[in-house]
């Protein structure tokens, strides 16, 4: 046995007199992530005769302050590496920073800073924060996608794009705020379209911008969606409602009175056009000038202009009534040669579809709202039992049907009608068969300073020119003055904008935009896989050795845009001959909020923090005495819910805190942060760190010991117990992750060994069973996994260690327990032999003692027997 004050002959620079005691997790944590760093515990092993294993949380902005949404990400991630590490996998476990953005421009404006300085002390301040989670990170490969040696690679890649004509400019339409004279995000407009910073009404404009032809890919970004078999069904089905596949037609309206002008609209319902009353063009749809009257022209540029102040989301919302004005023209039905007004409306973009539609209002809801407030014709042309009284009512039928009204067609169902009259179009040149996809190409142009500067050239002679790429990074110009009013920061800056042609060598400027951070964040995960590469952002090979991601985890929030330009980007880059594979991430998985206690004031509508709140058990409002709702919401500031990491790590340790956060709830599902739930899991902790303290008494190394030939009662019960857990946690920790059930076993296992009592162990089964204990226990709770360790003479860290391996034979039991009933009702138990069939329990439970007492001497009319698990005597 080990003397107190021993130096542990495992792990020399452990002083085991600082492992006795009482359960200190501040010093007990610190030391073991000092000897981690010294010891290279995390650094990634290179070696190619091991199975790669690339496990991934999505990598955070780096606000500065660590909140517990960040922490559970992290710590599911951690607990998948290490368990991966320990099966024998070579783990690649990487962190970085989504740095750009316009989060760091604001604060950089509001603070008088730079915001490459203050992005750099956050990026700072959160790795410390996370170093204190004990996470198996490898920081030699941090990526700052705001860091030169960075977005350098970005830029090439969009030159990559550039070069295969995925990248090109366009004029679109921006937020535009009339006072600051500066493009705003959508998230910078409120909900009455005013400026987040001036208050003004935002207008729309139109500026020439970049974009990426992600439609390119709408098909197969759609279709390998059944190939991502580890993805969840949710995420699936959102994307490809995101991507928006539709069959339908494209007709075309003859303008009436010059026949060689047309409208062409696009329809998912063919089948109804000889109920369309009108034809609607965007506002900015380019026909609209050469199509309205002269009567209609002052109405028409009133109403472009009152459109111009509205942002995408205020024209599509549902519940925003529809307003549009005619422009004095008139086209023809092609199908019944009925003369159709054309209108203008807000709900109809210009870069969806063809920027045109066709009114069908008495089969599409937004068109009957629509005409009965503009007072255009309702025609039905669809019937079936209900219909015609769903429309009068104002109620449009959008179920199938027959066709009336509707010509040669009369009588035809609606669902076959739909090609049979985009057929008889195609005959006539008026319509064809076409896929569209409700997914529009990516506009990455942003007219902000804090983002990777596009590397392109303007001249006026050789137009756009990428810059050369041994010419790059484009590095962002440092120290300007940002005031957040005037139009692009970029653009104010002469000497950085004016430079020569790399064509002609004439006077040109540099592009002002810089990219959108999904363009940083859509490829990171590659260069994680070569990082140090001074050449290019990757080598084939390294991807081929890393990627596909075997495990990403991120919210549910990012299950589109972020997911599908990862995709996009891959699979573009997989066409341009850099990368082999097809889908950047193998299985993902989207864990849940974190919630917290919140108090809601539901007369006005504040919130509360708790430590204004008297008397929780009566909350009420401090300032008007209401009664508050007390709920359970997603943590903010705003809602003064938050729990900070650091407070419950100063208290109760990392570890605890890791343990609480698996355990509260399945990964995938909201949690309920509740302070006496953490105090549990330290209890538990203190539990095991008593269970370990008693081992050590007789167990001074964990080198496997020889067991006896004929266990006791006592060893075979704890060696089941062990291999049980070996079982279930091993199953928890595959395909399926279930973290919480995970912990679980974690603390029948403990509870096992000690209700039998160390005492009545042999010291092999003893040694197995802590062993056993301390290696599962080591993904979640890392720092008293490696403490319990070294305690017990392990040799060199546990996160080395392989994965227990299930012993199949310990789970044979020669006895099992039954339960005895008596009118459906527990009386006793019973230990049987695991053989007994149904005769012999029968037998047994009629003999025993529970039996006698119950039944009197009376034979039961009925017994009930279920192998291995009861026996219902029924009187």
């Amino acid at each position: 046995m080990p003397s107190a004050g021993s130096v542990n002959a495992a792990n020399p620079a452990v002083d085991t007199s600082a492992q006795t005691g009482r359960y200190d997790p501040a010093a007990l944590e610190q030391r073991w992530q000092e000897n981690w760093k010294a010891d290279g515990v995390d650094a990634t092993d290179e070696s190619t005769d091991k199975p790669g294993f690339f496990a991934l949380s999505m990598f955070p902005y780096p606000s500065g302050s660590l909140h517990m949404g960040h922490v559970r990400n992290y710590v599911i991630t951690d607990v998948i590496a290490r368990v991966q590490r320990m099966r024998g996998h070579a783990v690649l476990h990487p962190m970085g920073w989504d740095a750009f953005g316009l989060p760091a421009e604001n604060a950089a404006i509001e603070r008088n800073v730079d915001p490459g300085e203050w992005t750099d002390r956050n990026i700072d301040q959160m790795r410390a924060q996370l170093d204190r989670l004990g996470l198996s990170i490898d920081w030699s490969r941090e990526q700052a996608t705001c860091h030169s040696d960075y977005y350098r690679w970005t830029q090439w890649l969009f030159l990559e794009l550039l070069e295969g004509g995925l990248a090109y400019r366009k004029n679109a339409t921006v937020n535009w705020d009339p006072v600051d004279q500066t493009v705003l995000a959508n998230e910078q407009v409120d909900g009455d379209g005013r400026s987040w910073r001036s208050g003004a009404l935002v207008e729309q404009r139109q500026l020439n911008q970049w974009f990426l032809r992600i439609t390119d890919y709408a098909e197969p970004l759609l279709n390998d969606l059944d190939a991502l078999k580890g993805w969840p069904e949710r995420v699936r089905t959102m994307q490809a409602n995101w991507i928006g596949r539709s069959e339908g037609a494209e007709i075309s309206f003859t303008v009436k009175g010059a026949e060689d002008q047309t409208i062409t609209v696009f329809t998912t319902r063919p089948d109804t056009l000889a109920g369309a009353s009108y034809v609607v063009l965007a506002p900015e749809n380019e026909l609209v000038d050469s199509l309205t009257s002269a009567e209609q022209k002052q109405t028409v540029e009133g109403f472009r202009k009152d459109v111009a102040r509205l942002s995408t989301i205020e024209r599509t919302s549902d519940d925003r009534p529809k307003r549009g004005v005619p422009i004095g023209s008139d086209v023809i039905n092609p199908l019944t040669g009925a003369v159709l007004p054309v209108w203008i409306a807000d709900y109809v973009l210009a870069e969806y579809g063809t920027g045109a539609v066709m009114g069908v209002p008495a089969h599409d809801q937004r068109d009957i709202a629509f005409a009965r407030s503009n007072g255009l014709p309702i025609q039905q042309v669809i019937d079936a039992e209900g219909a015609a009284d769903a429309i009068t009512a104002g109620q449009a039928w959008t179920d199938a049907g027959t066709l009336i009204n509707s010509g040669a067609f009369d009588g035809t169902a609606s669902t076959e009608a739909k090609g049979a009259i985009t057929n008889h179009g195609a005959e006539q040149g008026w319509a064809s068969s076409k896929v569209t996809y409700r997914l529009r190409d990516w506009l990455i142009s942003r007219q902000r300073y804090w983002g990777c500067p596009i590397p392109v050239i303007h001249c006026d002679d050789c137009g756009a020119v990428p810059v050369p790429r041994e010419e790059l990074p484009v590095e962002l110009p440092r120290g300007i003055d940002l005031s957040g009013k005037g139009g692009s920061p970029l653009s104010q800056q002469s000497d950085w904008v004016n430079v020569a042609c790399p064509c002609c060598g004439k006077p040109a400027k540099r592009e002002t935009d810089t990219m959108d951070t999904f363009m940083c964040s859509s490829w990171y995960f590659l260069r994680f896989a070569d990082p140090h590469n001074t050449n290019k952002p990757f080598s084939k090979e390294a991807v081929n050795r890393w990627l596909p991601v075997k495990q990403y985890v991120g919210g549910i929030e990012h299950a589109i845009l972020h997911l599908l330009y990862a995709r996009f980007f891959t699979k573009a880059l997989k066409d341009r001959g850099l990368i082999d594979i097809n889908e950047p991430f193998e299985r993902l998985l989207t864990q849940g909020m974190v919630q917290g206690v919140t108090y809601r004031n539901a007369t006005t509508g504040k919130y509360i923090a708790p430590a204004d709140v008297a008397d929780p058990e009566d909350p009420r409002d401090p300032n008007s005495g209401d009664k508050l709702e007390v709920l359970f919401e997603k943590m903010s500031k705003s809602k003064y819910n938050g729990v900070d990491p650091a407070a419950v790590i100063d208290r109760y340790g990392a570890d605890t805190a890791r343990m609480f956060i698996l355990f509260k709830a399945p990964p995938e599902k909201d949690l309920e942060w509740d302070d006496a739930d953490v105090e549990g899991q330290f209890r538990f902790l203190q539990r095991l760190w008593r269970l370990v303290e008693a081992g050590a008494a007789r167990i001074d190394s964990l080198e496997p010991m020889q067991r006896p030939a004929e266990l006791s009662d006592a060893d075979s019960g704890v060696r089941r117990a062990l291999h049980l857990a070996i079982e279930a946690v091993s199953e928890d920790l595959s395909d399926e992750i279930q973290l919480n059930t995970a912990i679980s076993e974690l603390m029948k296992l403990s509870n096992a060994i000690s209700s039998t009592g160390m005492d009545a162990l042999s010291d092999s089964v003893l040694q197995e069973a802590l062993s056993g204990l301390i290696r599962l226990l080591a993904p979640f709770a890392p720092h008293l996994a490696e403490e319990f360790w070294s305690r017990l003479g392990g040799s060199g860290s546990v996160h080395r260690q392989s994965w227990p391996v299930l012993d199949p034979t310990a789970l044979v039991q020669d006895s099992v327990e039954v339960v005895i009933q008596v009118k459906g009702k527990v009386r006793g138990k019973l230990q049987v032999p695991a053989s007994a069939g149904k005769e012999e329990l029968e037998r047994l439970a009629l003999a025993s003692d529970v039996a006698e007492k119950w039944l009197e001497g009376a034979a039961p009319r009925r017994v009930i027997v279920v192998p291995g698990k009861l026996v219902n005597l029924v009187p």
